[in-house]
């Protein structure tokens, strides 16, 4: 079938979409309320079903009073015996699938049921919604004339009794619809290579011939790839190898890190950026406007959504919210219920409202890297938008960076110690420190209260990394290329002390 045809049949079948996107968007609240009765009705059978007589429950006050929220680990004995073989434990159809994520906090694996539901339901009809609201908002696209360079992460799929795990990216490519599949690169093959460097010059190899009109993947990793494209070819921006491009959607981290360094690698002002909102755990949002960063929260995926205010998040006054219930700018950490079986599931992603109607919201960071050590509460998105523009006044360009606390001593007063990589040094490092401590100051008056005089935190420290400092700490750890990353913020100083032992070492 020549591509053309294609191009038109593709758009012409993502944008019927638009008509139930509206749905959800005129009746958000209807919509997530059946959605949540229809995830129990569907329960009923399970283990899980009668531990909490979910037959018996038929409204969300009822559910939230019986049903509590739960972590990983509260969950963890139940998909162990679905990993066993055993079935309808939390879900009623047969789960194999299951996401490894290794969590950075933590050593040990997690194990993210994922079933058919999910997959169709929730994370391919994520990846359809994407290029549906792209389309929608950009009718002039020739997207599917060419083919979308993906990078997902590095393993491969494991057997293990009657299941199946691996990288989330994986179990997707693995299970992809045709169509996708052919308007893809590099291969299945190359995708589901382990080893990371040889990994990345197979993608070169094979893409750089391509028509490749769109790109999809971490920022941190896809620039690891994309200099390396540029250094091997000797191009000076990457629409000397691909004149195509268009856009390029990315999830997983802050973008605005990388922003100058993209643009000077895709020089064109019309070249756009489109963010997703996506997990082991499901597809949760999509940008939905051309530039703007807020994401749309997609309400029929299968997903109830709940939200903890974080000003409450852990102590006894701990409150729960629905969607009808939150607030603009406030700081939540979500809960999640799933067509997987994951019921009132903290996730660990803190999130803020920017819209009401309708719901859009931003990722702000992570319940666990934050730093709040002296009352602060800085969170990733704060320290991400001031290095941002600590690099935008001072010409400088980051590769990566981690903060922690340094803890009060005796009569000394504590501070924010910073390892941060650059690609290229400022010429005036105090200049920048002032900059970023100004900005975060700013964006964060709990921190501006602390920084006030001195009075409990003394200003912050910078130490420069050496050059693929950080890129040598996740390699250590086998932890090269897809979703892994060191934590930005910990309350821990962990992070920090195991890249400062590795700073004059070379691996």
């Amino acid at each position: 079938m020549p591509i053309p045809i294609i191009n038109s049949i593709a758009s012409w079948v993502l944008k019927q979409r638009i008509h139930q996107i509206e749905l959800f968007l005129k009746y958000p609240n209807e919509v997530q309320e059946e959605l949540l009765m229809n995830l129990i009705r569907r329960a009923e059978n399970t283990v899980i079903g009668a531990q909490y007589d979910f037959s018996s429950i038929t409204s969300y006050t009822t559910f939230s009073e019986r049903v509590p929220v739960a972590t990983y680990e509260d969950l963890q004995p139940l998909i162990e015996r679905t990993r066993q073989g055993e079935q309808n434990v939390f879900w009623d159809a047969p789960i194999k699938w299951f996401a490894k994520s290794s969590g950075t906090t933590n050593a040990k694996s997690k194990f993210i049921p994922v079933s058919n539901d999910a997959l169709e339901d929730c994370h391919y009809k994520g990846s359809k919604d994407l290029l549906c609201l792209y389309l929608n908002n950009n009718e002039d696209s020739d997207m599917f004339l060419g083919k979308s360079l993906r990078l997902g992460g590095s393993s491969q799929i494991y057997e293990d009794k009657e299941t199946l795990f691996g990288d989330l990216s994986a179990i997707l490519i693995e299970n992809m619809p045709i169509w996708a599949e052919f308007s893809s690169t590099p291969s299945n093959k190359i995708s589901l290579m382990s080893e990371w460097e040889t990994k990345l010059t197979a993608i070169i190899n094979e893409t750089k011939n391509e028509n490749v009109t769109s790109f999809a993947g971490v920022p941190s990793w896809l620039l690891v790839l994309m200099n390396k494209v540029l250094e091997e070819t000797g191009k000076g921006n990457l629409f000397e190898i691909w004149p195509n491009l268009e856009v390029y959607f990315h999830g997983g981290v802050n973008f605005e890190p990388y922003r100058e360094q993209y643009q000077k690698i895709l020089p064109k002002s019309d070249f756009k950026y489109y963010e997703i909102y996506n997990a082991s755990e499901g597809f949760f949002a999509i940008q939905d406007l051309n530039n703007s960063s807020d994401l749309l929260l997609m309400l029929d995926y299968g997903i109830f959504y709940e939200f903890i205010p974080m000003d409450t998040f852990g102590t006894p006054d701990q409150k729960i919210i629905r969607l009808a219930d939150v607030e603009l700018f406030k700081n939540y950490a979500l809960v999640i219920t799933t067509n997987s079986g994951l019921w009132r599931y903290l996730i660990g992603d803190t999130v803020r409202f920017t819209s009401l109607k309708p719901y859009r919201i931003r990722v702000t960071g992570r319940t666990k890297h934050h730093i709040n050590v002296f009352g602060e509460e800085l969170m990733v998105e704060n320290t991400d938008q001031a290095i941002a523009k600590a690099c935008q006044l001072t010409q400088t360009e980051v590769v990566d960076y981690t903060v922690a606390p340094v803890f009060m001593k005796e009569k000394e007063k504590g501070a924010h110690e910073w390892m941060i990589e650059f690609k290229k040094n400022p010429t005036d490092i105090g200049a920048f420190q002032k900059i970023l401590d100004q900005t975060l100051q700013s964006l964060n008056s709990d921190y501006e209260a602390k920084r006030y005089n001195n009075m409990t935190l003394n200003p912050l420290i910078i130490n420069i990394a050496r050059k693929d400092l950080f890129y040598d700490w996740l390699k250590e750890r086998d932890k090269l290329g897809g979703q892994h990353k060191i934590p930005r913020l910990s309350n821990q100083r962990d992070y920090l002390e195991q890249l400062k032992s590795m700073q004059f070492q070379t691996i």
